[in-house]
């Protein structure tokens, strides 16, 4: 009787968990033991040692750290994952034939997500912590805690093959959280694979990024260029890029599974008007104080002004628009190398090639920095 009792008092504390966490905003909380043995620590070895993660050099050192749940903090028992919809009303990707216009993945165009699950799994946490006189620990995705894999775990979906998170409900819109508690709680059941033959997100990364189904080599990813990655890009992947300029949603975008997600409804998961579609022209004007003042409340803010401006750039490349000459020309002294090299890559596209030798002449004699000269002499196919 006591065991029985004690199940249905853990039952109802569940309902308690999930009816506050529906009333923060949440479209889904569910339960998985935190302790129980998993493969996904083997996987991540794997892509480190084999250096698919790049320039992601916290990978590697906090490898030990994310192997488990249990190697963050060994006195977890129950995981409590959360997910926030931030799908989008329209199909994203035909944002992607506004050739004059950048594209910013869906995730970016609102408020910044940490910010908004932060406080929300915060007040949540503190009310497990109160039902159950058990520690807990939040966690969003900037620290060492392999979240997608306890989502899984906990039935809240399944890492397809491109090895983002989706949903039969909610399809690959959800922003993910954690809370660890070293209460005993039931797991739910776990979500099992729903892809079966379809291989329509892999077949649509544009830089091939995906070796196989289920594995992602980053260093191919446009996301992973876009925000990660401090320098140029290799060529190849600068022409695959067209007017992606922070992140890239066409894996998630493709997905069938999308047929069932619903729109986000909270105003600040929306996309701001600023960040959906902005011009070119006007992004290349940005100075220290436009750009910080632009992306206040946006994750684009974390990657600066000059690796933003590198992107837009090469957006700006690809777009054939003779009319952004003069904008990436207002760029060619800039103080940042990075920005100055990829002025020297854009014009290499934009202009006629008699113009272009003419300026690369000028430059080669002002220029001194190496990397931005290797930029002016590389090799270029004329795009006009």
């Amino acid at each position: 009787m006591a065991s029985l009792t004690s199940e249905r008092a853990a039952g109802r504390l569940k309902a308690r968990i999930r009816s506050r966490a529906e009333a923060l905003g949440f479209a889904a909380c569910r339960f998985a033991d935190a302790r129980a043995p998993w493969p996904n620590g083997e996987w991540l070895e794997d892509f480190v040692r084999e250096g698919r993660h790049g320039e992601m050099g916290w990978m590697a050192e906090t490898l030990a750290r994310r192997s488990h749940p249990t190697a963050m903090w060994d006195g977890a028992r129950t995981a409590i994952v959360l997910a926030l919809n931030y799908g989008p009303p329209t199909d994203p990707l035909e944002g992607l034939k506004q050739t004059d216009a950048g594209y910013v993945s869906v995730y970016a165009r609102g408020d910044d997500y940490h910010e908004i699950i932060k406080g929300r799994l915060k007040e949540l946490a503190g009310l497990v912590a109160r039902d159950t006189g058990a520690d807990v620990k939040v966690f969003v995705d900037t620290a060492p805690l392999m979240e997608k894999p306890l989502a899984q775990r906990a039935g809240l979906g399944w890492q397809g093959k491109h090895t983002n998170l989706l949903s039969r409900e909610h399809g690959n819109w959800l922003f993910l959280g954690v809370i660890l508690s070293a209460a005993d709680l039931p797991a739910d059941a776990p979500e099992q694979e729903h892809c079966g033959s379809c291989r329509a997100c892999l077949d649509a990364c544009p830089t091939r990024a995906f070796p196989a189904p289920f594995q992602l080599d980053a260093r191919r990813c446009i996301s992973y260029l876009t925000i990660e990655h401090a320098g140029p890009w290799p060529v190849e992947h600068r022409l695959a890029a067209g007017n992606r300029i922070y992140g890239c949603d066409d894996c998630l975008a493709v997905c069938p599974w999308n047929k069932f997600a619903a729109a986000a409804s909270e105003a600040r998961l929306m996309a701001r008007d600023a960040l959906n579609a902005p011009p070119l022209a006007r992004l290349l004007a940005l100075d220290d104080a436009g750009f910080r003042a632009l992306f206040a409340k946006s994750p684009v803010k974390r990657i600066g002004r000059a690796r933003f401006l590198r992107n837009v750039l090469y957006a700006a490349a690809n777009s054939a628009d003779e009319a952004l000459i003069a904008p990436v020309m207002a760029l060619i002294d800039d103080d940042s190398a990075l920005v100055r090299g990829a002025v020297a890559w854009a014009l290499s596209r934009l202009m006629a090639e008699d113009r272009f030798n003419a300026l690369r002449d000028q430059r080669l004699a002002s220029e001194a920095d190496s990397a931005v000269l290797g930029e002016w002499q590389r090799q270029v196919t004329w795009a006009i």
